[in-house]
């Protein structure tokens, strides 16, 4: 059983401080400088809780509609957990009142957006070392 939560950044920081340094500094060499930014205490946060209250993902909400940070711990991927919390962004941006919302996909990810009706457009490009690629979701 997965719960989602959602909050700023002064209440949700600490559990999804952790999740991002396990995948993105740790897992995935992501530079610490790159990943923290001053847009986190702009950011509808979104952490994804075990059973026992563990966080075991997260991903933010931009206050232009851009999805980002989404990560999932090793151990809990291919569970719906990133499911769930793309559907809660997603959600979240449709009660804001976006007309679309927009990502920087890692290649590996694009059919995962896909499959939530994003579309890929543009080249991809460098973010952190990772290839990635635009895409957008109309709602």
């Amino acid at each position: 059983m997965i719960s989602i939560e959602s909050g700023d950044w002064d209440h949700l920081e600490k559990p999804a401080c952790a999740v991002r340094t396990a995948v993105f500094v740790h897992e995935q060499a992501v530079a610490p400088e790159e990943e923290w930014d001053v847009m986190d205490a702009q950011c509808l946060h979104f952490v994804a809780r075990d059973r026992t209250g563990n966080a075991v993902g997260t991903a933010r909400l931009l206050p232009d509609g851009h999805i980002g940070r989404m990560a999932v711990l090793k151990a809990y991927r291919g569970q719906g957990i990133g499911d769930a919390l793309l559907l809660a962004a997603i959600e979240a941006g449709k009660n804001a009142g976006h007309r679309q919302l927009a990502l920087n996909a890692q290649l590996t990810a694009l059919d995962f957006y896909a499959r939530h009706g994003f579309i890929a457009h543009g080249e991809v490009f460098d973010e952190a070392g990772i290839d990635h690629r635009a895409m957008r979701l109309s709602l």
